[in-house]
């Protein structure tokens, strides 16, 4: 039986999230005062140790891409709070339930990069989440237990490819949301030209516990190269739309039937998108397959932003995919060719084999330009864009095959 373990979660409904009295009387802020003892060098080792990886997507090792930030320099913190991706919504219940855990979790970063200057960047459509950050800087500051470090909040304008890195940070800097080539990389030349840390809402979250418990604890949670937990939002033809936190050796079955109570209505289970919009599509023969970065991955899936969109056996598989390639096509910031094109052919195409009038050719030529796009766009909107369409071919070519038989 499977069990949630809260750790980003931890003060979820547990606290008041207005009050910084209720935040330290249980154990808030007292990882910051630890880290304040430690040199940055050995902070730095021990979120390495943890093997905590980033949960915005890419997975990549948050203490070693802290440690290519250079010293000596003027440096920046900043949180991706972005959270563009449809189905998704596990950063606004952790700032909502517990804003102090994300400052702390910056805070104890801006340490290890030792540097005191932090922004948030949250989407456009969460005014009151904006509100509730900047109520809880300010209580931060009144009581000093950020010390030297501050935080802003900087809001963007709704755009979806702003949840990339480097768009995100032409955003901050008040130019076009559009990414940057790469490299130099953030960790080098970031915000203002200057060396930026950039890390999701959830991985600041789970710097306080890896702390005050010790990498140790934290890397003997869930699956050994992708360990701790993982938030997720469960959506769609499901009993239960919740948001979980689960050890990352959960399987997608257990997170569907045991967290999200199955399919409503006595309906089977046709197929689960994971990762939001741009996530693939997981047939039920592979629901066994371990939530963790590397799992999902080796399966030829995504773990993503961790929202899970669940599908029954009435829905057209053709026309989902449709609908998100014309979401793509719209999102498109239209800075490289292989996107600005790619996405607006993959949704002419998708739109003609919907309506019944496509052809094997045309499935052949979405199938190349979907391909090409994995590994020509820019960014890594472009490069995503295609999951949907591949993995739906992949597992799902009989849905296709039953559209084209009405041309």
């Amino acid at each position: 039986m499977a069990e949630e373990m809260r750790i980003v979660l931890r003060n979820a409904d547990k606290i008041d999230p207005k009050s910084i009295d209720d935040y330290i009387t249980s154990g808030g802020y007292s990882a910051l005062e630890k880290v304040r003892d430690m040199a940055p060098k050995d902070l730095i080792n021990e979120v390495k140790k943890s093997n905590l990886r980033g949960r915005g997507g890419a997975g990549f090792n948050a203490g070693m891409k802290w440690s290519f930030v250079p010293p000596g320099e003027v440096k920046y913190v900043v949180c991706n709070l972005d959270e563009g991706e449809p189905g998704t919504y596990k950063d606004r219940i952790i700032v909502q339930k517990d804003p102090h855990t994300l400052l702390e979790g910056m805070a104890i970063c801006a340490h290890a990069i030792d540097y005191r200057q932090g922004y948030i960047y949250c989407r456009g459509e969460y005014p009151y989440v904006v509100e509730h950050l900047n109520e809880a800087i300010a209580q931060a500051k009144s009581r000093g237990v950020l010390g030297e470090f501050d935080i802003e909040v900087r809001m963007g304008a709704g755009a979806y490819v702003c949840g990339e890195e480097t768009a995100l940070i032409e955003s901050i800097e008040g130019h076009r949301g559009e990414p940057r080539f790469k490299p130099p990389f953030p960790g080098v030349a970031g915000l203002w030209g200057k060396p930026t840390v950039v890390n999701n809402v959830e991985t600041f979250a789970n710097l306080p516990e890896i702390i005050n418990k010790g990498a140790e604890w934290y890397s003997q949670i869930g699956a050994p190269g992708y360990p701790g937990t993982k938030v997720l939002t469960l959506s769609g033809d499901i009993v239960n739309s919740v948001c979980i936190e689960v050890p990352t050796n959960t399987t997608v079955r257990e997170v569907v039937y045991e967290f999200g109570g199955g399919i409503p209505n006595g309906k089977k289970l046709k197929a689960v998108q994971i990762g939001g919009t741009s996530g693939a599509f997981i047939p039920a023969s592979m629901l066994d397959t371990p939530i963790d970065f590397d799992s999902m991955r080796n399966a030829g899936f995504t773990l993503g932003t961790g929202a899970v969109f669940v599908m029954d056996e009435t829905r057209d598989i053709v026309d989902i995919v449709t609908r998100i390639s014309k979401f793509f096509e719209h999102e498109s910031c239209g800075k490289c060719n292989p996107c600005r094109e790619g996405t607006f052919r993959n949704y002419e195409i998708m739109k003609k084999i919907n309506a019944g009038q496509g052809s094997l050719e045309d499935v052949a030529k979405l199938k190349t330009l979907c391909q090409v796009m994995t590994r020509a766009c820019l960014c890594g909107l472009g490069q995503a864009a295609p999951g949907p369409i591949l993995t739906t071919m992949q597992h799902f070519d009989y849905e296709y095959g039953r559209k084209l038989l009405l041309s």
